[in-house]
């Protein structure tokens, strides 16, 4: 048995599963992989929003605003004690020009 034998079968067969996959995916199930698909890019906002009560989102929102706020305050801490350090730095390398 040589390829001619099999190349119109294999070509049939082929052509049969994309004719067959087109019909299935653009009936219902096509509809519902999509809408499954779609819903792959929402947020995590509103996933978060859909499961939990409203209550307990505002209080999430609220601890993530204080959490927020807290992480501003050490980045200001951390600038400040760097350009301490920076200072403390430079006047070492300089020595003291009195002497």
């Amino acid at each position: 048995m040589d390829a001619s034998f099999w190349a119109p079968a294999i070509t049939f067969s082929i052509i049969t599963l994309t004719i067959g996959t087109v019909l299935v995916l653009r009936g219902p199930v096509g509809k519902a992989l999509g809408q499954w698909i779609a819903g792959w890019s929402h947020t995590e906002h509103r996933w978060i929003e859909a499961k939990a009560a409203p209550a307990e989102v505002a209080e999430l929102r609220a601890e993530v605003d204080e959490l927020r706020h807290q992480l501003a305050d050490v980045q200001e801490r951390l600038d400040f004690t760097e350009r301490l350090l920076a200072k403390q730095r430079d006047a070492e390398r300089l020595g003291n020009p009195r002497a």
